[in-house]
């Protein structure tokens, strides 16, 4: 690795890139490649309530390979974000159609936490949906009680747009959280 390449914030839409985190360690930003699944599987079931079956993830590599993003720390794999683009009314333009990024799951082991993977992750991961996707916009849910994840999102200029009652299976709600994607 050259010193030259790494980088304090994504610029890069794919292939391996070097971020230097905010306790000056680096970590590398890739795209999922389907030996990363079982890593992966592990790691949304142990930071997440909300679950999927593998042919989940292996669908979403398979349909938007390069939204597909994970994040190594010392060679090891400590997070991704599944994306995948729809169509289907803006919560930006209200009563417009149009192609929307849509957030499925961020995960990012405990241990790798506060060093910036989930906000680069989210950036290149919006990047990608716009640039080989076609996204106008992005949107996720959120738990409403998820506070950290709220105020990552509010910094990625996410607005809060909608609640859905009872969204995830304990019936808690959900926020709808959205952005366009014309300035990345």
């Amino acid at each position: 690795m050259d010193e030259s390449t790494i980088q304090d914030v994504t610029e890069r839409l794919e292939g391996r890139e070097y971020i230097k985190g905010k306790n000056g360690k680096i970590f590398v930003l890739r795209e999922f490649e389907i030996t990363d699944l079982n890593t992966v599987v592990s790691i949304n079931r142990r930071v997440l309530p909300e679950n999927y079956p593998e042919f989940f993830f292996v669908e979403h590599y398979r349909s938007f390979p390069k939204a597909f993003i994970v994040s190594e720390l010392d060679g090891k794999v400590v997070g991704y974000m599944m994306n995948r683009v729809e169509f289907g009314w803006s919560y930006i333009w209200k009563g417009k159609p149009t192609r929307k990024g849509h957030v499925i799951s961020i995960g990012v082991l405990p241990e790798a936490r506060r060093l910036g993977i989930a906000y680069n992750m989210m950036i290149r991961g919006m990047r990608a949906m716009k640039y080989f996707y076609g996204a106008e916009e992005v949107y996720l849910e959120v738990r409403v009680s998820n506070t950290p994840a709220i105020n990552l999102y509010k910094k990625l200029n996410y607005k809060i747009v909608d609640l859905i009652r009872g969204y995830y299976h304990d019936g808690e709600d959900a926020y709808i959280m959205a952005r366009p994607l014309d300035n990345l």
